[in-house]
């Protein structure tokens, strides 16, 4: 067991850290809204912090889930930020999804310090986290993975390392290309199938045996036709994802197009007043 610390109490960050110190491990918790902070320490015993330094002050992993470039390097770097709180041979977990260049230029930050990076980001939304069924696909050195994988098992189902710093986000970003097609395809089945005039849950329970199943159609196609987008990852947070993926694009030659294509569905529907909706919501701008 060992003494850490949780940067981020969000949807995702609260579950988690809270798996941590059910595990037995000693968590101390840093929020931008110190009121969250508190709350978490008081529900799960552990301890709470009023800067990122002094949460990460003496533990042997940090664990961050921010919510995009800024906000990691917020937590990280300066005279309040992690790095400058943690102890030599410490290590970093981020489990933030972000861009590789900000996971790369802070790893070479915390390299500097003496410190360990992993880039660590999860899948399994918030069911996955409050469940400890995520799956986290990592990036960084094998000694300092080996050290991390047991602490991230508190809260995961699978953790695989996927090569050097940065192969955790660029596996990440295939997630969420992955995720972007299939939703937008699986959107337009159930739009048609209904103006159609069929059931949708008869037409589901046929094809879902076949090739066309998937845990978004199992999971999610109820709420879709029922119009209720309130179970999971916001169209706010995907269309940041889907940023990164565009631009990791354009800079490694990979082309795009059904991803590009989805985020300007994603777009339409955000002018829809729909950017805290899940992303099942995007059949809300086909049967309108």
């Amino acid at each position: 067991m060992a003494k850490l610390a949780f940067l981020g109490l969000g949807v995702m960050g609260y579950p988690m850290a809270g798996h941590l110190q059910s595990a037995g491990h000693d968590v101390t918790v840093y929020n931008r809204t110190a009121e969250k902070a508190r709350k978490w320490a008081g529900q799960h015993g552990g301890g709470s912090a009023p800067t990122p330094r002094e949460a990460a002050a003496g533990a042997a992993f940090v664990m961050s889930c921010v919510g995009n470039d800024d906000d990691l390097r917020s937590v990280c770097l300066g005279e309040d930020g992690a790095f400058a709180g943690m102890e030599k041979g410490a290590i970093f977990v981020d489990h933030t999804t972000v861009s590789a260049a900000v996971t790369r230029e802070l790893a070479g930050a915390a390299r500097a310090a003496g410190l360990g990076y992993v880039d660590a980001p999860i899948s399994g939304g918030q069911a996955g986290a409050e469940n400890g069924q995520l799956s986290v696909m990592c990036g960084g050195d094998q000694d300092d993975f080996d050290r991390a994988a047991p602490v991230i098992g508190a809260y995961a189902k699978i953790c695989r390392r996927l090569g050097d710093v940065g192969a955790g986000q660029i596996t990440k970003m295939c997630n969420q290309i992955a995720i972007a097609g299939l939703v937008q395809g699986l959107s337009e089945s159930l739009a048609f199938a209904q103006k159609a005039g069929l059931d949708i849950g008869e037409v589901v329970e046929v094809i879902s045996q076949g090739a066309a199943g998937s845990w978004q159609m199992a999971n999610r196609h109820e709420t879709m036709a029922a119009g209720e987008f309130d179970h999971g990852f916001a169209v706010d947070w995907m269309r940041k994802d889907l940023a990164i993926c565009l631009a990791a694009g354009d800079e490694i030659g990979a082309l795009l197009p059904v991803t590009a294509l989805v985020d300007q569905f994603y777009k339409e529907v955000q002018s829809m007043g729909g950017g805290r909706w899940d992303t099942s919501s995007l059949i809300a701008r086909l049967v309108k």
